[in-house]
C-alpha cells in the first residue's frame, strides 16, 4: 500500500513538474471568411513552413511578419494573423521551431537551441518573400512578435533595412548602441504592469533609441501580466480579466498604428 502511494505522489509530483500550455484559436480559423495558406519557403540550404492569411480588400495590402513565442506556430499564433488580417494587412507567420509545444520546459530548451543565424535566414527568407512573391503585397514591410519572438522583433529591426515598423510585444529590449544603430523604422513596445523582468530593459532602450535618432515608444499596460495578448484572449479557457482589457486596449492602439503602414 505504501509503494503505491508514493507511486502517485511521483506521478502527481511529475504532472505538476511538467507546465501544460494548452493551445486554442481553432475556431477562429475554422471560422474565418479570410484565405489562409501554408506555403514553404526556401532559406538558405532548408525550406521552411509559414503560414499567411489575406485580407478582404480590394486594393494592395502591407505585409506584417509574425514571430512567434516560444511554444512555436500555434492555433493561437495563427488565429493572431487572421485577426490581423481582418485588420486589412497581409500576415504571414514562419515556422522558426518546426514543431509545437503544450510542454512550457521543452519549448524552453529547443527555443534556448535555436541558432540566431538559423532565425535571422529564416526571416530574411520570409520577409523576401513577402515583397517579391505574394503579389498582392504593396511593397510595405512590418515585424511584430510577442513574448521570445518580442525580444527577436526588437533584434530583427536592426537587421532588416525595408522595415517600415515593428511592434514588440512583452519582449526585452537592446542594451547597447550597436543593437540599434541601423534600426531604419519606428518601433512601437507593448508591456505589462506585472512584468519586471522585460520592463527593466526598457529605458535603458529608450534612452540608446534616442540616443540613435530612432522613434521608440513603449507603452505599459496596467494591471496586466506578460503574455496578455495570449492570456488575455477571450477564446482562451483560462482568460485573465485584467489581460483581456489589456489586450482590448493593446489591439485597439495597434489598429491605429497599422492603419500607418
Amino acid at each position: 500500500m505504501k509503494s503505491f502511494l508514493f507511486a502517485l505522489i511521483l506521478l502527481a509530483g511529475s504532472m505538476f513538474a511538467a507546465e501544460e500550455v494548452k493551445d486554442f484559436g481553432r475556431d477562429r480559423l475554422n471560422n474565418s471568411p479570410r484565405h489562409g495558406e501554408w506555403i514553404d519557403i526556401k532559406s538558405g540550404q532548408r525550406t521552411i513552413k509559414a503560414f499567411v492569411v489575406y485580407p478582404e480588400r480590394k486594393d494592395k495590402a502591407p505585409a506584417v511578419l509574425v514571430v512567434t513565442e516560444i511554444f512555436g506556430l500555434t492555433d493561437w499564433v495563427r488565429s493572431l494573423c487572421d485577426e490581423l488580417a481582418e485588420n486589412g494587412v497581409i500576415a504571414i507567420a514562419p515556422d522558426l521551431h518546426g514543431q509545437k509545444f503544450e510542454d512550457l520546459d521543452a519549448a524552453r530548451k529547443a527555443t534556448s537551441e535555436l541558432p540566431k543565424e538559423q532565425v535571422k535566414a529564416a526571416l530574411d527568407a520570409t520577409a523576401d518573400y513577402a515583397l517579391t512573391k505574394i503579389p498582392s503585397c504593396n511593397g510595405s514591410l512590418a515585424v511584430c512578435g510577442f513574448c521570445w519572438g518580442g525580444g527577436v522583433t526588437f533584434a530583427y529591426a536592426n537587421e532588416n533595412p525595408k522595415l517600415k515598423a515593428a511592434y514588440s510585444f512583452y519582449g526585452t529590449a537592446p542594451d547597447e548602441p550597436s543593437k540599434v544603430a541601423n534600426i531604419p523604422c519606428p518601433v512601437y513596445g507593448f508591456y505589462a504592469e506585472n512584468d519586471e523582468r522585460v520592463d527593466a530593459t526598457i529605458p535603458k532602450a529608450g534612452e540608446l533609441m534616442k540616443a540613435a535618432g530612432k522613434k521608440y515608444e513603449p507603452v505599459i499596460y496596467k494591471g496586466a501580466g506578460h503574455g496578455f495578448m495570449r492570456s488575455g484572449e477571450p477564446a482562451n479557457p483560462a482568460v485573465r480579466e485584467a489581460d483581456k482589457k489589456a489586450r482590448d486596449e493593446a489591439w485597439a492602439r495597434w489598429k491605429n498604428l497599422l492603419k500607418q503602414l
